[in-house]
Formats: structure tokens, sequence, C-alpha cells
């Protein structure tokens, strides 16, 4: 049986294949390869570090698993027990949770709100209240999503 810890790191390098996102996501910066890689390429672009933003935290930590609409259909869901992840586009589950437990979640993990250990802590984003406040802008906006007409295809 794997542990909590492998199966976080075989859905995380899933995630990241999957989304194509870089070595560094967890500190909001890229890393760029070592300067022996590069060397025949000319002078190596400076290492300047991607924003920490909402959307990037998002697309890199929380799609994995819980899909770029937020459906709990990422390309890492499929290797989660229990499974699916969370998904955010139910207007029950809107309903019935606050922005501070969401906040809570993304901050502690899962286990501080009772649910899979699997959902690791963010305890980067505890100082950043913009970068959270963006993310339950994000989780909210799903809701919206679920309830919006489908467009009807044209005649």
């Amino acid at each position: 049986m794997r542990s909590v810890g492998t199966l976080c790191s075989i859905a995380l390098a899933l995630g990241c294949a999957a989304l194509g996102a870089c070595k560094g996501h967890e500190t909001g910066t890229q890393q760029l390869p070592p300067t022996s890689e590069v060397a025949d390429k000319g002078p190596a672009p400076s290492a300047a570090p991607v924003p920490l933003t909402a959307d990037h935290v998002f697309t890199t930590r929380c799609a994995t698993c819980h899909g770029l609409h937020g459906r709990g259909d990422g390309p890492a869901a499929q290797a989660l027990k229990p499974k699916p992840p969370r998904d955010y586009s139910r207007p029950a589950w809107q309903k019935s949770v606050t922005d501070a437990q969401i906040k809570k979640a993304i901050i502690e993990g899962g286990p501080a709100i009772g649910k899979s250990s699997l959902m690791g802590p963010n305890e980067d984003l505890a100082d950043k209240p913009e970068v959270l406040d963006g993310l339950v802008a994000i989780i909210r906006g799903f809701s919206s999503e679920a309830s919006a007409p489908s467009p009807k295809p044209a005649p």
C-alpha cells in the first residue's frame, strides 16, 4: 500500500505534467535549466519569479485534482482515494460553506475541515490575503458556471 506522501507526489506529478506546470509551483517561481543546458543558446534569461496570483495557484495546485472548471475532474483525480475531489460547481455545496471555511481548507489542508489528508496545506498563502480572496472568488465563480445555460448550437 502506498503512503499518502507517495500518492500526493504521484498526483502532483501527473497534474503538473498534464497542465504543463513547471517545477517550483509550490513557491510560485519557475526554475530554469542549469546554465550548462542553455550555454549553446546564448545568455540565459533572468530567473524572474512568476507572480503568485490566485489564477497561478489555482492552475498549478488546485486544478490538478479539482480540474480547471472546478468539477473534481483534474488529471490527478483518478489516482485519488477517496474519489472524486470536491466539485465546486454544485450549488448545494456552495451554499453550505463559508468563505472562511474555504480559506481554512486552502491554508491548513483537508484534515483541518474533516476532509481528505490528500489535500495538503498551503501554509505559504496564510499571509497573502489577496491570493486567498482571489482563490475564493475563483471557487465561487464555478457555481455561476454550473447554473449558466449552455450555449445553443447554431442551426
